[in-house]
């Protein structure tokens, strides 16, 4: 019996956002909203929204002593997230500039401050919690050492999910380990570089497969995902709504993917589960204040 259906191994930031008509072209400034301040970070945010569909959730992360440190533990308790792994000092917690334009489209500038202090040795000091988790899911927002460290301490059974995000090239013993991968179109040009072949998601996602993973997702916003495995490539529909702010959005859709599979679904139904809490999330403001219950999702 696992005590979590889902350990989150990643970044916590605190999201300064910033609305706009428009973003500023080089040399140029444009003036924007009220400065909002939201609890953020790719491995925050996949720990929230899981928790808030329900998993029993963990978050093995670095945060600052400071007070946007303080905002972080405080949301990820707030959602139910064990923050037993959170560890505390080292440098400033990370900052994530955000400017979000009409259409809901963002820009990001991350500065990674304590995220990057997260360590292999904190990794292999938090054994229990990797031996105690159905799936493991990770992000690139933290060193590339202590993503190998994560792959390297799972446990037998558990499931490993990668979003490499910022994307950059991938060790083979990472690749071989992920199930899945999940890629949006631009990770999956940088990760597949040369070797992409054609402008059909369909043909990135094979060639991803053939890498090495065990199976790959690409999200494609509006128009879906698709999902490859063993058995082929499979479309999952988006779902139609009014997108208002996608920060986070995909965060979202990678923590509720990696509960279901750990769930029992399979790729195809936790994708479609997956996207359908991420249409929820577009629909309102901010990262974490955005992600819906498992009630919300089934009303939609």
């Amino acid at each position: 019996m696992y005590d979590y259906d889902l350990l989150v191994v990643g970044s916590a930031n605190a999201d300064l956002v910033i609305s706009v008509e428009r973003r500023p072209d080089a040399g140029e400034t444009v003036l924007g909203s009220d400065l909002a301040v939201h609890p953020g970070g790719k491995g925050g945010n996949q720990a929230v929204a899981a928790a808030r569909l329900g998993a029993r959730t963990a978050l093995l992360a670095r945060v600052g002593d400071d007070a946007y440190g303080r905002l972080l533990l405080d949301s990820q308790r707030a959602a139910g997230v064990d923050t037993v792994g959170v560890l505390v000092g080292g440098a400033p917690t990370g900052v994530a500039l955000i400017t979000v334009d009409p259409s809901g489209d963002n820009s990001i500038v991350v500065s990674l401050g304590a995220n990057g202090r997260l360590a292999p040795t904190d990794v292999r000091a938090a054994g229990s919690l990797f031996h105690a988790s159905r799936v493991v899911s990770t992000q690139l927002e933290i060193p590339l050492e202590t993503v190998v460290e994560v792959v390297r301490n799972l446990a037998p059974e558990s499931r490993f999910v990668l979003n490499p995000s910022p994307p950059r090239p991938l060790p083979q013993e990472v690749l071989a380990a992920c199930d899945p991968l999940i890629v949006n179109e631009h990770e999956a040009r940088v990760i597949l570089g040369e070797s992409r072949v054609g402008e059909r998601p369909e043909d990135w996602a094979r060639i991803l497969l053939a890498k090495g993973p065990r199976s790959v997702v690409v999200t494609l916003g509006a128009e879906g995902a698709l999902v490859a495995d063993a058995d082929g490539v499979v479309r999952v529909p988006a779902v139609r709504v009014a997108a208002v702010d996608t920060t986070g959005a995909g965060d979202a859709f990678t923590a509720a993917l990696a509960w279901r599979l750990g769930a029992g679904a399979t790729l195809a139904e936790a994708a479609g589960y997956a996207a359908r809490v991420g249409a929820v999330a577009v629909t309102r403001r901010g990262a974490q204040e955005s992600f819906p219950t498992a009630g919300e999702v089934d009303a939609l």
